[in-house]
């Protein structure tokens, strides 16, 4: 039986080196699902691992897009279990790792298949949701798929503050021509392998302070020249993300550089809550302090690995 470790949890809480010291103890590789490290062109904002810890671990999926690449969760599904099938062939447990729940849901659970949207329509999607903020998109996903913006409303409220994800949602209607739901559940998944999912998580104070250290070092080590240099391509959907918009808006003179860190902390404290919101959903993760020693978290997974074995045999 095969077993995909999978690590999640909030930015900036330890998922990186928690990876590497599972993938060295169990011999296996890396499957990176962090949609923000993806692009080449992003480093520094992105907290993509070391030079160190990438040499540590074999990693995949780790700035091997360019910000000009068409990319969807779609893609990353299947190349990821493509690899997962090379990587299986080697070793029965894999591990995968990162911070984007819904690109987790992918590898996991299966995602269905929705059009290619071109990107003259994110652009203007960001560009009002810029003027008009949030209420614009609810507006519109409640005009273009009314069932499923009350589906939402009923079930996961939420969501309909999420602006990536309701972004997501209108892009799908006005770039198809059809209702976001019409795409949903169209598709029998199945998977060959057993997820074992551990999450990460600690007080709020300690996960804001984290985050905050987190940005000071991103500032010390170039993040101000990295933005610089694709403020060019700021209309580029890879880089509608916290740590690169704040910035922006200060190249273009709309704040001080002190008020765009304030506010990088503040949007990815809130990137954080988001999360965890999404990954408490997660069926079957167990929970660990940030602070557990890894000793004990290899142990319970090979309890679990025993009897999910067992399991199998009867």
């Amino acid at each position: 039986m095969n077993y995909l470790i999978t690590i999640i949890g909030p930015t900036a809480i330890g998922k990186t080196s928690l990876s590497i010291a599972l993938a060295q103890h169990f011999g296996c590789e890396i499957i990176s699902c962090d949609s923000r490290q993806f692009f080449k062109e992003m480093y520094i904002g992105t907290a993509v691992p070391s030079e160190v810890e990438l040499a540590s671990t074999t990693h995949h999926f780790i700035q091997n897009k360019s910000i000009f690449d068409k990319y969807s969760v779609g893609d990353f599904e299947k190349e990821a279990l493509e690899k997962l099938d090379e990587l299986f062939a080697k070793n029965n447990i894999q591990i995968m790792v990162g911070g984007s729940g819904l690109y987790v849901d992918a590898v996991l659970k299966g995602f269905d298949e929705f059009p290619d949207i071109e990107d003259g329509v994110r652009t203007e999607i960001n560009r009002k949701f810029d003027t008009l903020g949030i209420t614009f998109l609810q507006d519109q996903l409640q005009n273009l798929d009314p069932d499923y913006y009350k589906k939402l409303k009923l079930e996961n409220p939420q969501t309909l503050q999420n602006p990536q994800r309701m972004k997501r949602f209108v892009e799908v209607c006005i770039g198809s021509g059809l209702p976001y739901s019409y795409f949903i559940g169209k598709r029998s998944i199945k998977r060959n392998f057993t997820p074992i999912i551990i999450g990460l998580e600690t007080d709020r104070e300690i996960m804001y302070d984290r985050i905050n250290q987190r940005v000071e070092l991103m500032f010390n080590a170039g993040l101000v020249e990295e933005v610089k240099q694709l403020l060019p391509h700021k209309e580029r959907n890879a880089l509608q993300t916290v740590g690169y918009r704040e910035l922006f808006d200060y190249f273009e003179g709309k704040c001080t550089l002190e008020f765009a860190k304030e506010q990088i902390k503040q949007n990815t404290r809130r990137f954080a809550k988001r999360q965890m919101t999404w990954f408490k959903r997660t069926e079957n993760a167990v929970w660990y302090d940030y602070e557990t020693k890894t000793a004990t978290l290899i142990n319970d997974i090979d309890k679990l690995i025993v009897i999910y074995d067992k399991k199998k045999s009867l």
